[in-house]
């Protein structure tokens, strides 16, 4: 499902289970917007840290011809990640819908400190 965002782009939100299978199949670059303290707590098994607070668009991690999709704590803070990249004229408009909460209560083991 896809949706305008502020700046006139599109945020195209994935489920946990898309982006899980994404992550195992190797097309997926997932890219957690969360702080380091929240990261340090708990992570998705190999996603990529790139904190919100410190968002420089120019910085991103290169997804290697994988779709680069961001992730938070609930599906907030992707979206405007999401948002905040095609601003900055990126290609990226894709996120977790409902971030590591929905990734846990959808069973999906995360790592812990």
């Amino acid at each position: 499902m896809s949706e305008r965002n502020p700046f006139g782009g599109t945020i195209t939100h994935l489920s946990p289970a898309e982006v899980r299978q994404g992550l195992a199949d190797g097309t997926i670059l997932l890219v957690d917007v969360r702080e380091a303290n929240e990261i340090q707590a708990e992570r998705i098994p190999g996603a990529t840290p790139f904190p919100l607070s410190k968002f420089d668009p120019a910085a991103l991690p290169d997804p290697a011809g994988k779709r680069l999709v961001f992730s938070c704590r609930s599906g907030q803070r992707s979206q405007q990640a999401a948002a905040y990249a095609q601003k900055a004229g990126l290609p990226y408009e894709e996120h977790m819908k409902g971030g590591i909460i929905g990734w846990r209560e959808a069973g999906f083991e995360v790592e812990r400190g």
